[in-house]
């Protein structure tokens, strides 16, 4: 299994086992590989700060909890250094590293940005 995004360009990446299983188990239903996959990817995450009880690991939570009461000026700091992070630093970034700089930019912009209307 390959995925394509802006990073790894036209040639993609291999996806990188985790377990010993074979890659179908590895990805089924029966683990969360594949969304860990996805969300490591991508550079992106499930959790919503408006309802962390799915999709948000303890990490996030903790994030979210630390940033949600921040005023908006502090939040588009932190908007802006994180994004600084990821474009200029990233690719010397270890993996995990840059995943979580990319988890807390999403979350950082959806609590700039507040709740949408629908949610009012």
């Amino acid at each position: 299994m390959r995925h394509f995004n802006k990073a790894t360009g036209y040639g993609g990446k291999e996806y990188v086992k985790k377990t010993e299983e074979a890659m179908c188990d590895e990805l089924g239903p029966k683990h969360d590989y594949m969304h860990l996959h996805i969300e490591e990817a991508g550079g992106t995450s499930l959790c919503n700060v408006n309802d962390t009880a799915t999709g948000c690991s303890d990490k996030q939570k903790d994030f979210i909890g630390k940033w949600n009461a921040k005023p908006k000026d502090d939040l588009q700091k932190q908007v802006d250094r994180l994004t600084g992070m990821v474009e200029k630093d990233g690719a010397s970034m270890k993996p995990e590293a840059l995943t979580w700089a990319k988890q807390r930019l999403a979350i950082v912009k959806s609590l700039h940005k507040g709740p949408s209307k629908d949610e009012l």
